[in-house]
C-alpha cells in the first residue's frame, strides 16, 4: 500500500540538501567545534556558515542565534532566562502574560517558573488581542510569550510588541516554531527580545532548533557546563544537525523558493479545504486567510477524531488532530477549548514541500468513505 504522509506540521520530510548537506558530518568531520586544531576548524567553519544560513532566513544577525536541541529547548531557555533575569534584579517571582492558544512548551514552562501568570482568551479564530495583553501588563511583568503562528489551527498572530510594552523593562518572546520556514520572518521588525525556531517544521533535521537573542541582550543560560555558544548554551554543539538546520534554511532563500513553496501549500490546502468542508458535517477552524499556508484543522461533526484517525491510517494516510486520542495528554484540545469550538473532534491536515496533487487526492478519496462510514456505524 502506498503511504500518504500530511502530517507536516509535526515534523515535516527531510529535504536532501539538508541530508546531503550532513553526511561529512557524520561520517568524516568528527571534532569539537570549540578546538584550535585543524579538524576542530572544520567544524567550526560549518557551524558559523551554518548559523549565518539561519540567520538570513530569519533576517537576522549570525551572532544573534543560538543553537539549541530544538524549538521546547528555545522556548524553555527564553522563559527560564527570562524570569531569572528578573529575579537578578527585584525582588519577588516576577509576572509572566501568555495566551491562551500557546504549544505546551511554552504553557508548562511558564506554569513551572514559579512566576505569577496571566493567560489571555482568543477569539473563534484562535486569535488574540494586543489590547489584552496591554491590560494585563503590570510593573513586575517580567515576560511576554506569543506564537506567531498557531499549531493546530494555523492562525497568525499580531506578534509585535506593543507600544504600552516599549518601554518597560520585560521581555518579548515569540514562539515562531511554526511559522518559520512557511512564512516570511524578519525578527528586529517584531522589536522581539527573544524568538524560538525549529528545523524540523520545515524540512531540516529533527534535533536542532535555535533562540533567537537581541543583540546586546544578555539572559542567563538554562544549560550550564561549557562555554559554547558565546557562553549561552553549555554543551557541544551537533554539528551534523546544525549543518542540515542551515541547509535547509538556505534552500528558502535561494531564488524565489521560499515564495514557490508557501504559494504551492497555500494551493494544495486551499483545494484541501474546499472538498473537505464539502462533506456534510464537517467545517474549517481557524482564520482562513491570515494563515500559515501548510496546515488545515477540520472540525467533523458527531464522529470522534480518534476512528477517523484510525481509518484513514488503515487507508495508507498519515494526519493529527489535537483531541486527547492522538497525542499523550488525555483531555480534549486545549487550543479548541480556548476558541469555543468543539475540543473533541478535530483533524489536522498539513502538507510540506514535497507534497503532491497526488497526496490530496488520496486523502480527499478515503475521507468521506471513513466519515461516512463511521456516521452509518454509530447511527446503527
Amino acid at each position: 500500500m502506498r503511504r500518504t504522509y500530511l502530517d507536516h506540521a509535526s515534523t515535516a520530510t527531510l529535504r536532501p540538501a539538508a541530508l546531503e548537506a550532513m553526511l561529512p558530518f557524520l561520517r568524516e568531520h568528527h571534532a569539537d567545534p570549540g578546538r584550535l586544531h585543524a579538524e576542530g576548524r572544520v567544524t567550526r567553519v560549518a557551524l558559523e556558515e551554518a548559523r549565518e544560513q539561519v540567520a538570513a532566513l530569519l533576517g537576522a544577525r549570525p551572532r544573534e542565534v543560538v543553537f539549541t536541541s530544538s524549538g521546547t529547548e528555545a522556548v524553555n531557555t527564553a522563559v527560564w532566562g527570562a524570569v531569572s533575569r528578573y529575579r537578578e534584579r527585584f525582588e519577588g517571582p516576577g509576572h509572566i502574560i501568555t495566551t491562551a492558544v500557546e504549544h505546551s512548551a511554552v504553557l508548562d514552562a511558564v506554569r513551572r517558573s514559579g512566576a505569577e501568570l496571566t493567560v489571555i482568551g482568543v477569539d473563534k479564530l484562535g486569535r488574540f488581542d494586543p489590547d489584552d495583553i496591554d491590560s494585563a501588563l503590570r510593573p513586575d511583568t517580567a515576560l511576554v510569550s506569543v506564537q506567531l503562528a498557531n499549531h493546530e489551527v494555523g492562525t497568525l498572530q499580531p506578534v509585535m510588541r506593543t507600544e504600552a510594552a516599549g518601554p518597560l523593562d520585560l521581555l518579548w518572546h515569540i514562539d515562531a516554531c511554526m511559522g518559520a520556514g512557511h512564512v516570511p520572518i524578519e525578527f528586529p521588525r517584531f522589536d522581539a527580545d527573544l524568538m524560538s525556531v525549529s528545523a524540523h517544521k520545515f524540512g531540516g533535521p529533527k534535533g536542532a532548533g535555535a533562540l533567537m537573542v537581541q543583540r546586546g541582550l544578555r539572559v542567563p543560560p538554562l544549560i550550564v557546563g561549557g562555554a559554547q555558544e558565546r557562553a549561552r548554551r553549555g554543551g557541544l554543539e551537533d554539528v551534523p544537525a546544525m549543518v542540515g538546520f542551515g541547509a535547509a534554511a538556505n534552500e528558502l532563500t535561494r531564488g524565489d523558493r521560499f515564495s514557490q513553496e508557501a504559494g504551492e501549500a497555500r494551493r494544495l490546502t486551499e483545494r484541501l479545504a474546499a472538498e473537505a468542508t464539502a462533506v456534510r458535517g464537517v467545517q474549517r477552524y481557524g482564520d482562513p486567510d491570515e494563515r500559515v499556508p501548510h496546515l488545515v484543522c477540520l472540525g467533523i461533526e458527531g464522529v470522534e477524531a480518534e476512528p477517523v484517525l484510525l481509518g484513514l491510517d488503515q487507508r495508507g494516510i498519515a494526519v493529527h488532530s489535537g483531541s486527547a486520542c492522538s497525542s499523550e495528554a488525555l483531555e480534549p484540545s486545549p487550543i479548541l477549548e480556548a476558541m469555543g469550538v468543539d475540543a473533541e473532534r478535530s483533524l489536522r491536515v498539513s502538507v510540506g514541500w514535497d507534497t503532491t496533487d497526488a497526496d490530496l487526492d488520496a486523502f480527499l478519496d478515503a475521507f468521506p468513505a471513513v466519515v461516512d462510514g463511521l456516521r452509518e456505524l454509530r447511527a446503527g
